[in-house]
């Protein structure tokens, strides 16, 4: 009977045992969809952490695109300027030295006006010098386009010219240049010198 009892026992100790294992086993296990769930709220943060960086290096992109432009622009901005001043330099590099010989020639002008009625050889021959003189200095000036501005007959401009007087005459239109007291002189269409004249005016009405 006491062997009985013992067996009995020991069977009902082992099936409570083994209910409780199943039941330990059934705690911490994870069902299918539990695992499904976890699974997909863990994809939903790195899609977020993605997006985000994804954002950030548009943004590093866009403003780098941004700076590279502006300093394209810069750099073109900066080559135009460059090449505009050398422009400049090479047009009127000359433009002091012009005008120090403007003097010279207004000197030999002068002198041929001085020469003209003269009947005297030595004279005339000084007068033949002094020509082709004048003559050369207007060919090198050709050939550095540096024009004369003689303006006689011609409207009046502010821009190369330079009023000494005014004189009342019905010949001619108000504002005309009646005479040129002093020719100017322009190097590449800038006025180095702006020609002294005398312009016209309208009669005073009785």
């Amino acid at each position: 009977m006491s062997e009985q009892n013992s067996d009995a026992n020991t069977e009902e100790n082992s099936e409570n045992s083994t209910e409780m294992n199943s039941n330990s086993g059934q705690g911490e296990q994870q069902t299918p969809e539990q695992g499904q769930a976890q699974a997909g709220n863990d994809g939903e943060l790195s899609l977020e952490e993605a997006l985000g960086k994804l954002q950030a290096a548009e943004q590093e992109a866009e403003q780098a695109r941004d700076d590279l432009l502006r300093v394209q622009a810069e750099m073109q901005n900066l080559r135009r300027r460059s090449e505009q001043d050398v422009e400049k330099a090479h047009k009127y590099g000359q433009e002091k030295f012009a005008g120090e010989l403007l003097s010279v020639i207004d000197n030999l002008e002068r002198a041929l006006d001085a020469a003209t009625d003269h009947d005297d050889e030595r004279v005339r021959a000084i007068y033949d010098g002094v020509d082709l003189t004048l003559k050369s200095f207007k060919d090198l000036f050709d050939k550095f386009n540096i024009q004369t501005i003689d303006p006689l007959g011609e409207p009046f401009d502010p821009l190369e010219h330079q009023a000494m007087s005014t004189q009342e005459n019905g010949e001619v239109e108000p504002n005309t240049v009646t005479a040129v007291m002093q020719k100017g002189y322009k190097l590449h269409e800038r006025v180095i010198r702006p020609a002294m004249v005398m312009v016209s005016k309208a009669p005073a009405s009785n």
